[in-house]
């Protein structure tokens, strides 16, 4: 069974253990791998679990084993790769049979995290909250916090046209994504990353006023180019992406030619900030 992950890879910790996660269908999936290793501390997560499916089903949670799907998540080598994935209640069945003295401290870990996105289904407010709290926490700034999450937002809606309009992979979402980029641009998400010197760091979290500015007007004029035009299928809405990107790219070009520089920069946001706020003392 598969599922395309409604929001992007998330890393939580446990015990200084990197697990996987991410949100499909409202609620958290964790990468199986990934617990049996802080679990266990096996140097082979993979062979263990397939060893340990064999045993579920031997002990009769053919129910628990017909829950587990697989989705996309973002690997060590910065690819989208599908791997096996449970919820937290499934979780909990997987790691009664699984011996290790850490198996309580995470069942409590598990149902913090599950309770967490309980209450944000509930009250959408608290993951806003939250988040902004991490951003405030990291060094950003209210005006730039104001920003990023105005940009979520956006971004959001956009998804949801998407998923509403025929895209259904991660993998369209990607491209997608790239066209609005490269139109806006004038390079891909992937060499913009590179350009700022990122390897698994958000892109936006490292984009200064201007990059989110017109990072936002690429998706919210592309969302409602899909709207006016009742865009469907990828063709269309590759099309209607690039002429989003290109609005932005426009604007863009007028900015810097006003400016007599580029928008497009391979400064890190959050450490060229940092760094003013030093030099100014």
């Amino acid at each position: 069974m598969n599922l395309p992950p409604i929001k992007p890879t998330t890393i939580a910790f446990f015990k200084g253990k990197k697990i996987r996660k991410t949100l499909s269908g409202g609620e958290w999936w964790f990468s199986i791998i990934d617990v049996i290793a802080a679990l266990t501390n096996t140097n082979e997560p993979r062979r263990y679990w397939s060893d340990l499916k064999i045993k579920l089903r031997q002990e009769g949670f053919i129910e628990v084993y017909e829950k587990i799907v697989q989705l996309k998540l973002e690997a060590p080598d910065n690819k989208m790769r599908t791997t096996d994935c449970a919820n937290t209640e499934s979780i909990f069945r997987i790691i009664q049979s699984i011996p290790s003295p850490k198996a309580e401290p995470f069942k409590r870990w598990l149902a913090r995290v599950g309770y967490e996105r309980v209450q944000e289904i509930e009250n959408p407010e608290l993951a806003t909250k939250r988040t902004r709290m991490l951003y405030k926490l990291k060094g950003y700034s209210e005006d730039w916090i104001e920003k990023r999450m105005r940009g979520i937002a956006i971004r959001e809606e956009l998804t949801d046209e998407w998923k509403q309009r025929g895209a259904r992979e991660q993998r369209d979402y990607e491209i997608l994504t790239s066209e609005i980029s490269r139109a806006t641009f004038g390079i891909t998400p992937g060499e913009y990353k590179k350009l700022k010197g990122l390897q698994r760091e958000n892109l936006r979290d490292h984009m200064d006023d201007f990059e989110l500015i017109f990072t936002m007007l690429g998706e919210r004029a592309t969302t409602e180019i899909h709207r006016n035009e009742k865009s469907q299928g990828m063709p269309k809405l590759k099309s209607d992406s690039r002429a989003g990107g290109n609005i932005a790219g426009g604007a863009r070009k007028q900015l810097e030619k006003r400016l007599g520089r580029s928008i497009v920069s391979k400064r890190n946001y959050l450490k060229h900030s940092e760094y003013k706020k030093l030099k100014g003392k």
